[in-house]
């Protein structure tokens, strides 16, 4: 009886720790990246019975009790919550986000950031958010145009800083090429195209094609002024001429004209070869043209993409890569040390933190992220209000079984009295 009474109080602390942990979970039901933990337990030793038989094959014993084992992390994923910020970001499968502050870097599934006065990525409470920067912005100038920011080492992440306005430098127009039919009419043609200079205006190069006179059989001649000049037509920056010849198919076999300074930008003039490019063939007149270049450009915004990169958008319709946030993993995320119900820190037992690889060897995050979206707390309420009835039902019970030896002892007690 004395050792139930004990056993029974034993009981009790156990399921008072379980009751204690689904109301933490609870109460957690609408933390952002909150972890739910899930109580283990496990019997204690038992107490060995002297029985009379001795040559008995069972072994005889009374347990002890029970104790809490282990309180274990729930790594199932949260419901998806929808936000209004492009900076708010959920990770669709397993891994976790560093952040940092003093130099101590610990992981979270709490996707919640902005950016702070120093345009650092930061998280609600000012950790900063560890990634990798590419290295194509200078002093507020983009310096590359970048596809990707390939992920560094687990070791070597930084905290991702972005200005708040960001150029696109023009890229001035280095070729522009004609494709069309001058016919074989006696008549002058004109075919234009847009050409960005080195401020970045947009410039008008202009073909005007006339028959030579007199033509050289076989074949057909054409005269060819080109000019670099203002949209309006009224500042002229540069003129060449030259030569077309076609052989008596139409097809273009010589070219005397190759560029033109377009307000101090070379430009060179590719009006193809053969049938690819200007012809001059019976029918009708028909041209057009293409160029290469690109406008300056003001930050638009950033945008991160699925693979965890950071997207510089332009108002010039250009992209570029500025950086790669980070997504750790872990051989053990049960082993990770709580620090808090979001936020965790490698240990022994978690191993340390490591890049997914492809198949290249290069580091990926090994995931899919999304953003304006935040991923809530996988408590199941459902299930949480289900434990908390049964370690409600274990803890009454317990206390019964305190209850009754208590009665026993009293009436044994009573009964050595008389």
């Amino acid at each position: 009886m004395t050792q139930a009474f004990y056993t029974g109080i034993n009981g009790i602390q156990t399921h008072q720790y379980g009751i204690d942990v689904i109301a933490d979970n609870l109460s957690n039901i609408s933390t952002v990246g909150f972890r739910s933990y899930n109580t283990e337990f496990s019997s204690l030793f038992e107490e060995t019975l002297n029985t009379s038989s001795g040559l008995s094959s069972v072994d005889s014993g009374v347990g002890v009790g029970a104790m809490l084992s282990t309180v274990s992390m729930n790594e199932d994923r949260g419901s998806f919550m929808l936000t209004d910020r492009s900076t708010d970001l959920a990770i669709l499968g397993d891994g976790w986000f560093g952040i940092q502050s003093n130099g101590k870097s610990i992981y979270t599934r709490d996707g919640a950031f902005t950016f702070d006065a120093n345009r650092d990525l930061v998280t609600n409470d000012g950790y900063y958010v560890l990634g990798t920067m590419g290295s194509n912005i200078t002093d507020g100038v983009l310096t590359e145009q970048l596809a990707e920011v390939g992920l560094g080492e687990a070791s070597a992440q930084e905290k991702l800083r972005f200005p708040e306005d960001l150029l696109f430098p023009v890229q001035p127009t280095t070729e522009v090429k004609f494709y069309g039919n001058l016919s074989v009419e006696n008549t002058t043609r004109v075919i234009s195209a847009k050409a960005i200079d080195a401020q970045g205006d947009k410039n008008n190069i202009r073909l005007e094609f006339t028959q030579v006179d007199p033509q050289v059989l076989p074949g057909i001649q054409w005269n060819v002024v080109a000019t670099a000049q203002s949209l309006d037509g009224e500042t002229i920056y540069d003129t060449q001429t030259g030569v077309i010849k076609f052989d008596e198919a139409g097809a273009l076999i010589s070219n005397t004209l190759s560029s033109i300074d377009n307000n101090g930008a070379a430009v060179s003039i590719n009006v193809g070869s053969g049938y690819d490019g200007i012809t001059s063939i019976s029918g009708k007149f028909y041209a057009s043209s293409s160029s290469n270049g690109i406008e300056a450009g003001e930050l638009a915004g950033y945008d991160i993409n699925r693979n965890g990169e950071i997207v510089a958008t332009f108002t010039n319709g250009m992209q570029s890569s500025v950086g790669t946030i980070a997504v750790y993993h872990f051989a053990n995320d049960r082993g990770l040390e709580k620090v808090s119900g979001t936020r965790f820190a490698e240990s022994s037992n978690s191993g340390k933190a490591i890049f997914f690889k492809d198949a290249q060897g290069k580091n990926i995050i090994g995931t899919d992220i999304t953003n304006y979206k935040l991923e809530g707390s996988n408590v199941k309420i459902e299930v949480a209000l289900s434990e908390m009835i049964i370690m409600q039902r274990a803890y009454d019970a317990n206390s019964k079984s305190i209850t009754t030896a208590d009665e026993m002892m009293q009436k044994a007690l009573s009964m050595d009295a008389s």
